[in-house]
């Protein structure tokens, strides 16, 4: 017996509409390992946001993005262009779950790096959540019983590295149950977001940015 004889025909509609998903050319998204254990069956996709190389076309890049910029020209130290990293991993279990409110359920993960001193602002976390909800609802992707946390982690260095700045890092942690197994507008959503936390613009209607980023 084939082995997709073994999988949902709910889940391969669902496989075949995130093929559909049209992410921006600034998130390099690939296929990790999924997790085992959440459900019996699952899809992982990992996600990085890089800056466009000099002399690309692009639009006009703030925060982090910009020094990379200014790094590959040569004005500052080249200390790498990676401005967020993500996962979204798609859950399916054909006998519904009471937790999830159905048999699907996207679980997510962004972080990105912020100015040390914004780390006391207690408004970041807020707006990392609704970032979500907006992204959500700019892609019209219905969902339900969505929570999630934002987490800012704190690094500070000491001894040897005790000339390094300190970081603070945000970090959005979310699942949500789709409407339906049609999930192509949540990952377009969910790619968006990231490239959001990376500060690349532009950014929907309404969406408020974070405060200016940089990579140390």
């Amino acid at each position: 017996m084939n082995a997709l004889d073994q999988v949902p025909p709910e889940f391969l509609h669902a496989l075949g509409t995130l093929r559909k998903a049209r992410c921006r050319g600034e998130l390099h998204l690939a296929e990790i390992p999924a997790p085992a254990r959440l459900a019996p069956f699952a899809v992982a996709l990992g996600a990085e946001v890089l800056a466009p190389g000099p002399g690309t076309a692009s639009t006009p890049v703030h925060g982090p993005a910009a020094m990379a910029l200014a790094a590959a020209s040569g004005t500052v130290d080249d200390d790498g262009t990676e401005l967020a990293t993500g996962r979204f991993i798609l859950l399916h279990d054909p006998e519904g779950s009471a937790v999830w409110d159905g048999e699907f359920r996207i679980v997510t993960y962004i972080r990105a790096q912020l100015e040390p001193e914004m780390g006391n602002d207690e408004m970041l976390g807020t707006v990392a959540w609704t970032w979500l909800v907006e992204a959500l609802e700019n892609h019209k992707a219905p969902y339900r019983a969505a929570g999630g946390t934002a987490t800012r982690v704190l690094s500070e260095s000491f001894g040897t590295l005790a000339d390094r700045p300190g970081s603070i890092d945000i970090e959005l942690r979310a699942s949500w149950t789709p409407a339906t197994s049609d999930v192509t507008a949540h990952l377009e959503a969910w790619s968006d977001m990231v490239c959001t936390f990376a500060g690349l613009p532009p950014l929907p209607d309404g969406v408020t940015p974070l405060p200016q980023r940089r990579r140390n």
